[in-house]
């Protein structure tokens, strides 16, 4: 290996490196360059912090909650800090007190990389895990760099630093050019998703109240006169063969009729249809309907052929949702993978539905890892992968201009033209520190995703901890999502099994037709803004209390700062049953050109309400 390091005209230091191969083994990854941070993080005495793009962004703040770093292996478990996975962005910082350090990746190819890090009381390590896509015998040789570039103040500075970097790159693809539905540019409807079989995931799947399809229309009426919202109905355990058992999913549970009955008597009120599915994996057997099997199919067809295969080419058992199915996982860059998925979503493409969240359990958009010999593709994971996957969403794109696709988690940089609306699940951030709207800084520019079913949510079960998360995602750009069950009582989240907690449900809707007033007083705000660094601020805080160990303290008015027409516009959301009082750090400089409501650095927020102020230029 050849390492060269440089420090650029910018002040940032290079790293680039070549690998000469004299074996007949493939490289299968490189670990460079790995550096150890010594600091206590800020909840352990210090003034240290990590910020990383995990699930759409996240801070670590304890050493406590990073104790360990996860290797990616085959099969594949697609929840790695891994990029373009769970990882949206291929960068991370250090911030020490108002410094920091930004480390990220220039990559055209955007290869797979795992970006983990491991924190202790004194120390935090980073590791840079580059997985390249060798042949066998082939050296390595590619134009990517490792880039760190310091910078003054906090994590917004730092995205800064990357925003810039990838912008070229972004817009060199056809992002902003991709037709996109009226109602995607010009509303921000409001989800609501609930399953037409059974009340969760391993529940027995009977039709339930839902169902037949129109049975909704009641509860899309009264939610769409209370919030004055345009409404999207997103569906679970619609699929006429199994729930959550990929990829074969037409047509509906029940036929075509009822499900079409919903669809059109939606259109026809000017509202929306959207479907979950269930990702890049083939289910021999449903672990939720037992006669679904297709193991004979597999069979008869050579299906196998497009699975993924470990190192010594075997065809293991996948490792994702194996409660609801077992099976494996497919290779979108073999032939016969490509087959099976396209003929698997072919219908559901054409029947006219609004949206599809086409790779739930692919985070991000990424395919699996694959080792097989004969796919067509290196022997080891590489860049290879990014291109089949982009392919696959391109082609499925080309096919249904007029629906939008998704997937779980939100899309990684190489798929932000087809992914333009995905399942935002910052809450999972909470396992390992607190979530920042870092995607939305970087993105929202292209596109904005919605709350999605929020499962596995770590909140704990309070009306205000609700209100939280919608204030949230209200602030970061997304579109609020209400999870139901089928009474149609507002759900913390979908999976849970026990409906005696429920939020208060006029608080909840008060507090979303709110939030929609404001996306029709700033619809080019949600629409396209850019999010910029927002003025610093200061307001009590409360302790957000979660259902696993320990809470989480955090202001009581969550604010984010938009670029919108050459002016800033800075929201601040109180998501709390209370009056917050908010003091506004504003530079002496700035005041005579700033123009807000209140005319004053120190104003009242009144309870589960919004305000915002005007800035003319920053």
């Amino acid at each position: 290996m050849t390492v060269r390091i440089k420090v650029d005209a910018e002040e940032k230091i290079v790293w680039s490196f070549s690998v000469e191969n004299r074996s007949e083994l493939a490289v299968e990854f490189l670990d460079l360059p790995n550096v150890t941070f010594r600091g206590r993080l800020r909840a352990n005495g210090g003034d240290c912090a990590v910020v990383s793009s995990y699930n759409e962004g996240l801070i670590v703040e304890d050493y406590r909650l990073k104790l360990d770093m996860t290797d990616p292996e085959f099969p594949s478990h697609g929840s790695y800090m891994m990029y373009p996975y769970m990882l949206s962005a291929q960068m991370t910082m250090w911030l020490y007190g108002s410094e920091g350090i930004v480390m990220y990746v220039r990559d055209p190819e955007f290869s797979p990389k795992g970006l983990d890090f491991v924190c202790t009381e004194e120390t935090t390590r980073f590791r840079t895990r580059l997985f390249l896509g060798g042949k066998y015998g082939e050296s390595i040789d590619k134009p990517i760099e490792v880039v760190w570039a310091h910078f003054s103040g906090d994590w917004q500075d730092g995205a800064e630093i990357y925003r810039r970097s990838i912008y070229r790159d972004l817009t060199a693809t056809p992002i902003s050019q991709t037709k996109l539905p009226a109602w995607y540019s010009d509303d921000m409807p409001l989800v609501i998703t609930y399953p037409v079989r059974g009340i969760h995931d391993m529940d027995e799947m009977k039709p339930n109240k839902l169902f037949p399809y129109p049975n909704v229309l009641p509860l899309v009426d009264e939610f769409s006169q209370r919030t004055g919202a345009k409404i999207m109905v997103l569906l679970m355990h619609w699929e006429g063969t199994a729930p959550w058992a990929p990829p074969y999913v037409w047509p509906p549970y029940g036929g075509e009729a009822s499900f079409r009955e919903l669809m059109d008597r939606l259109h026809s009120d000017g509202h929306l249809l959207g479907v979950y599915c269930s990702g890049l994996s083939f289910t021999e057997q449903s672990n939720l309907i037992a006669d679904y099997n297709l193991t004979e199919e597999i069979r008869a067809r050579r299906l196998d052929r497009g699975f993924c295969r470990a190192p010594d080419q075997s065809i293991e058992k996948s490792r994702i949702c194996p409660g609801q199915r077992s099976g494996y996982d497919l290779c979108a860059a073999s032939t016969v993978g490509r087959e099976i998925l396209n003929e698997a979503l072919a219908p559901l493409l054409a029947s006219g539905v609004d949206y599809v969240q086409a790779l739930d359990q692919n985070h991000g958009g990424g395919m699996f890892f694959c080792y097989a010999n004969d796919h067509g593709h290196p022997p080891v994971p590489g860049g290879w992968q990014t291109k089949a996957s982009a392919e696959l969403l391109r082609g499925w794109k080309e096919s249904c201009p007029d629906t939008l696709l998704g997937c779980e988690s939100a899309a990684a940089e190489p798929y932000l033209s087809e992914l333009r609306l995905s399942d935002n699940r910052y809450e999972l951030c909470y396992r390992l520190g607190k979530p920042i709207p870092l995607y939305a800084y970087l993105y929202h520019r292209y596109l904005h995703n919605f709350m999605g079913n929020q499962v596995d949510c770590q909140v704990a079960y309070t009306t205000e901890g609700l209100c939280a998360r919608i204030g949230y995602s209200f602030a970061a750009g997304d579109m609020i999502t209400l999870v139901l069950n089928d009474d149609g009582e507002i759900m913390f989240h979908w999976g849970m099994r026990d409906f005696s907690k429920v939020p208060d449900r006029d608080t909840v809707i008060g507090f979303c037709r709110e939030l929609h007033q404001w996306h029709t007083i700033y619809p080019e705000l949600f629409r396209d803004g850019e999010m910029v660094k927002p003025l610093s601020y200061m307001c009590e805080s409360v302790e957000i209390p979660l259902r696993i160990e320990g809470n989480r303290k955090e202001k009581a008015v969550y604010s984010t700062a938009w670029l919108v027409g050459g002016n800033t516009i800075q929201l601040f959301v109180n998501y709390t049953d209370r009056p917050v009082e908010v003091v506004l750090n504003t530079p002496a400089e700035w005041r005579d050109s700033t123009s807000y409501r209140g005319k004053s650095d120190r104003f009242t927020i009144a309870p589960l309400t919004v305000a915002a102020i005007e800035i003319e230029s920053i």
